[in-house]
């Protein structure tokens, strides 16, 4: 039986002079301190390390909707919002990671860590694995589900990354890699701290093109009502059943085929069966069509309390005229030829808030596709980060 392990945060007495500093304790189950768990902001290169008696302190640069993240290998990791704990000072219980019971269905292997090792790469990293690597790559832990076409990576350890491009090497707490190879979807999750490493001009030049364009830089302009003025055209895309492409119906009659055909190993295709697997393979669900062009900020946010939120009830096509950087003398100018840049988003049903550092809440929820989707860790950029940095 699955047991439910709590991770306890408690809020003690305590007054600062200091508004933007965060004190406390690290300690387990029995209240024994636990040292060197690693405290720090989300996606930032703000952090400390507890001392032998558990005891740290945190001061942040400024004012921030980052999450405050407690990690250290072991132990289940711990994240809560800044705004919830600035003033107080805190005791943060972390429990031992062995002592969760997991059901286990689909086991983590040697063959399919071989098998899918190059896969995840291109899904987590991107394409430029020369300069930037996994230095513990082998802690990685590899599970495939052959049934429904589901891989699954865990990371035992945190993992650190070097960018030799950026300039930084990242502490990445790698919480959710799951890929539906079936549907031809990745989804990935977790917590990095950064350190930097170089600050060259030729570093500085490519943080630049990295962030400029990126879904950062987009959500960064949302806030600041500048979407326009910092080159980005937004438009409304409504999607449309795609009649040429299987019904449940039909796909479930592929599916009980295919079960079939494992079983008996040889058997002939129907045509409709034939019919029914290339229509799914070859047509997408629906059909999208741009139905609304240029839509102000005020169509797809709205402002409550002060806080700005994405509220669309249609996915967004977000284009970008990127001009890239280019270092001349020691200047930094934007070349004369232009890329255009297309992405997507799917905030259908859902509400985002969105920060001023161009994070979103629940980002994980937040469906992109096209640039925004190429924007992995070879371009991961600290949420601190400023242009020209």
């Amino acid at each position: 039986m699955k047991k439910t392990i709590l991770l306890l945060i408690l809020f003690l007495p305590f007054y600062l002079t200091i508004a933007q500093t965060i004190k406390g304790t690290v300690v387990n189950d029995i209240e024994k301190p636990i040292p060197n768990v690693n405290v720090y902001l989300d996606g930032t290169k703000t952090g400390t390390i507890s001392s032998t008696d558990g005891s740290f302190t945190l001061n942040l640069p400024s004012a921030n909707n980052n999450s405050l993240v407690f990690q250290k290998d072991d132990y289940e990791t711990f994240t809560i919002s800044v705004s919830e704990v600035l003033n107080k000072k805190l005791k943060v219980v972390l429990i031992k990671a062995k002592e969760i019971e997991e059901v286990k269905i689909i086991p983590y292997t040697e063959a399919a860590y071989k098998n899918y090792i190059y896969f995840f790469l291109d899904s987590f990293i991107g394409n430029d694995k020369q300069n930037v690597r996994i230095k513990n790559q082998r802690s990685l832990k590899f599970s495939f589900d052959k049934e429904n076409k589901i891989l699954k990576v865990k990371a035992p350890q945190t993992l650190i990354i070097e960018n030799k491009n950026l300039g930084y090497t990242i502490d990445y707490n790698l919480v959710e890699f799951v890929a539906d190879l079936e549907n031809n979807t990745t989804r990935f999750l977790g917590t990095s701290f950064f350190k930097e490493t170089k600050n060259t001009n030729k570093v500085k030049l490519n943080r630049m093109n990295a962030y400029d364009g990126s879904q950062v830089h987009f959500f960064r302009s949302v806030y600041e009502n500048k979407v326009a003025d910092e080159g980005f055209i937004v438009n409304q895309i409504t999607k449309f059943p795609n009649p040429k492409y299987p019904t449940e119906e039909e796909l479930q009659r592929l599916k009980d085929f295919a079960a079939v055909f494992k079983s008996k190993g040889t058997m002939s295709v129907p045509d409709d069966i034939v019919d029914i697997g290339n229509r799914k393979r070859n047509e997408s669900p629906y059909k999208i069509a741009i139905t609304k062009t240029q839509i102000p900020e005020a169509d797809y946010t709205k402002k409550t309390d002060g806080k700005i939120f994405l509220n669309y009830d249609h996915m967004m096509q977000i284009n970008f005229k990127k001009f890239y950087y280019e270092l001349k003398k020691d200047q930094f100018i934007k070349g004369n030829i232009p890329v255009i840049q297309t992405s997507f988003l799917h905030p259908e049903d859902n509400t985002f808030e969105i920060y001023p550092n161009g994070n979103t809440s629940d980002a994980g929820q937040l469906i992109n596709q096209g640039e925004f989707a190429k924007d992995k860790i070879e371009k991961l950029l600290p949420l601190d980060y400023k242009l020209g940095d």
